[in-house]
């Protein structure tokens, strides 16, 4: 199977009052919601990394995405390009140990040490702190 960097997939978004809005991946037949416009493009983007990142896992080929023009929408729905990189997804999902050089200010370093604390976790766990917070503070 050939893997690309960049995939880009129509999703179609679906507006009822009083409801989440609705995106749908014809293509790849998911779907996901959101609470708002950009609710719904973060899931459409987290979804379409997962969904893509399992294709590929599993060796399924991955359908040829259909055209935005080609899409016929309702009253209440609008169709949308979501694209993923998938080099980043592909690494997070090894989950292979890198080596990394550090600089701290001395006195943090000798406190540090003094408390016994492993600068490879507490980096580590900040990161995906982090990294978390970004991808959920819209929620």
């Amino acid at each position: 199977m050939n893997k690309r960097d960049k995939y880009y997939y129509p999703a179609i978004l679906s507006y009822e009052e009083g409801e989440e809005i609705s995106v749908v991946f014809p293509d790849l037949k998911v779907a996901t919601s959101g609470l708002d416009d950009d609710d719904a493009l973060n899931c459409a983007r987290e979804l379409l990394d997962i969904t893509i990142l399992g294709m590929e896992d599993d060796g399924i080929k991955l359908p040829e995405p259909t055209s935005l023009k080609e899409i016929s929408l309702k009253k209440n729905e609008r169709a949308i390009l979501v694209n993923v990189y998938m080099p980043s997804l592909r690494l997070a999902h090894k989950n292979k140990a890198i080596s990394k050089t550090v600089t701290l200010p001395s006195w943090l370093d000798a406190l540090a040490k003094e408390r016994g604390f492993n600068f490879s976790q507490v980096l580590q766990e900040s990161l995906k702190k982090n990294w978390v917070y970004e991808f959920t503070k819209a929620k």
